[in-house]
């Protein structure tokens, strides 16, 4: 029976799917499978009796092992990516884990491991480890973290430097809304081909998430790293075809360089994430490699986040709206009001909407953001006993990201209908870059603001990239010339030919036109002479509370 039981724990052992060693607890190889040898390519022979080093690589620092042997001796058991050596010199990467067993009352320690290096194996190996992506067949987040660990650990081993790169798809989202989540599926295994096809087979990629990849890059110098970030954003700047049709997606690429922007793989991972977070705030379509300024801004965007949320939820008397009269520039009268939101925090002080709205945005809050704007606005209008508008236009900015929510309808209806009823004239504006993104059904949502007599307003015209023939076919009435060209008026003729193209181009479209930040008496008399409909700005008034305006 004794002799059974061997046999059948031989023939266990030995038909195993994943490489197997059993070694004594001086540290003694005592008896391993057939995998094994696959594996490392060591016939049983030449290493029972051997010490495991026999594997070891010789990239690991002693803190690893000394790391791996105090998890042993306290919980009895370890867990992690370790990369070892074949009996043909190669190192590989394998995913250990190490426990007790009794064998015919011996103690001994079990080490069960397999390459992770090699995602053509069999199938049931990568099931059995969850370490991957099924879709793109990337390692995931868990053994990218596994991996760059180990990485780090080979530094005083290794003669070579090494970057962190954190890709992160611009717009991948309206791809998956239009066109389904099979469409978006496809779309990110060609974009993991790409970002594969940048770097040498020497580096590791893995899909972190949704729409975000990574990679370990090995520089034989950090000049190198810039030339692998360009060409990594370069790749995108082809269409993606699926199923006969073409998909424009961009990429922001951060980097962070080991030991230069961190010295452990959490520090690396989220430098290289702030970089990627400056490359979009730069306009997206970019790369930055990591710097401190991009540390405090990250954190800084963090702490302001968490204070947004906060306060949308249970401070809403920390935000409250001031009002910027709009006038006729031929006559001098007021014609209207926009509607801006201010947000004054307990601790932050008093922060700029530059700021937190696009905070609001990225974290998927600025419904509410527009609900507190909504609520403060009717809270002012029946405070201040505010009758009927005689005409008057009352402007509200929203998100294009809000154009195909649900939610926005429902909230802005009974809005409008209030203030409508009350003699006002309701008008919604939005930045013209983010008009150039909208999808047909938003743009045709937009249309029917417009039948409804909400009239559509493009917000820093001038600042994005609009055609004209493109422009004829948006729903708005009217432009809003950015400041910045208002503000040099004056000094440079230039401006004024751009701004004097602005008005002919309204004219042509039937568009009125309202110039932004006037803030000089010359500013506001080339204004009037270029025939510009309406103005706002310190010169005529800064914005202020409700209370305060002289609207009788």
């Amino acid at each position: 029976m004794q002799a059974l039981r061997e046999q059948d724990f031989k023939a266990l052992v030995d038909n195993h799917p994943r490489a197997i060693m059993l070694a004594t607890p001086d540290a003694r190889i005592a008896y391993v499978n057939q995998m094994f040898e696959a594996v490392t390519g060591y016939p049983r022979e030449e290493v029972v009796g051997q010490r495991p080093s026999v594997l070891s690589s010789g990239l690991h620092s002693p803190e690893f092992y000394q790391t791996m042997w105090c998890s042993l001796n306290q919980t009895g058991c370890w867990e992690g990516l370790i990369w070892n050596r074949r009996k043909n010199g190669e190192n590989y990467p394998q995913w250990l884990n190490i426990y007790p067993v009794d064998c015919q009352g011996q103690r001994l320690f079990a080490g069960v491991f397999m390459d992770v290096g090699e995602l053509t194996a069999n199938n049931e190996r990568l099931a059995a480890l969850a370490y991957y992506d099924p879709l793109t067949e990337l390692p995931n987040r868990s053994l990218f973290q596994e991996f760059l660990k180990a990485r780090v650990g080979q530094h005083k081993s290794a003669s070579r430097c090494f970057a962190v790169l954190y890709i992160d798809l611009d717009f991948f989202k309206s791809v998956n809304d239009l066109h389904g989540h099979e469409c978006g599926d496809r779309v990110l295994q060609q974009a993991a081909a790409c970002v594969r096809s940048v770097l040498r087979e020497c580096d590791l990629v893995a899909r972190l998430s949704g729409d975000e990849f990574a990679a370990i890059v090995e520089l034989e110098d950090e000049a190198e790293l810039p030339v692998v970030c360009q060409r990594m954003s370069g790749i995108f700047q082809a269409p993606m075809l699926v199923e006969h049709r073409a998909h424009f997606l961009s990429a922001s690429v951060g980097a962070a360089v080991f030991p230069t922007h961190g010295k452990t793989a959490s520090d690396l991972l989220q430098n290289a994430d702030r970089a990627m977070h400056a490359a979009k705030r730069s306009g997206r379509a970019c790369y930055r490699i990591y710097s401190a300024v991009d540390g405090e801004e990250g954190q800084f965007q963090q702490r302001l986040s968490a204070a947004l949320i906060a306060s949308l939820k249970v401070a809403p008397e920390e935000f409250a709206v001031v009002y910027q009269p709009q006038y006729d520039l031929a006559t001098g009268a007021m014609v209207g009001l926009e509607a801006l939101m201010r947000w004054c925090h307990p601790e932050l002080g008093a922060v700029s909407p530059a700021d937190f709205v696009p905070v609001a945005e990225q974290r998927g809050h600025i419904h509410e953001l527009t609900e507190q704007l909504v609520r403060h606005i009717m809270a002012d209008f029946e405070r201040c006993e505010i009758g009927w508008g005689n005409g008057l236009r009352l402007a509200i900015n929203i998100s294009a990201r809000q154009i195909s929510d649900g939610r926005l309808e429902s909230l802005l209806e009974p809005f409008f209908s209030s203030i409508r009823s009350a003699g006002w004239l309701p008008e919604i504006e939005l930045t013209e870059t983010h008009l150039m993104n909208l999808s047909r059904a938003c743009l045709a949502k937009l249309k029917s603001f417009g039948d409804g007599g909400i009239r559509v307003a493009i917000d820093d015209f001038g600042t994005g990239y609009s055609s004209l023939a493109y422009l004829h076919t948006l729903p708005v009435h009217v432009l809003k010339i950015d400041r910045q060209f208002v503000q040099r008026l004056g000094a440079d003729g230039h401006d004024s030919r751009i701004v004097s193209a602005i008005l002919a181009i309204a004219e042509a479209l039937n568009l009125e036109v309202v110039a932004e930040g006037i803030e000089t008496e010359t500013q506001r008399t080339l204004l009037r002479d270029l025939n510009c409909h309406r103005g706002q700005g310190y010169l005529m008034a800064r914005p202020q509370p409700l209370a305060e305006l002289a609207l009788g």
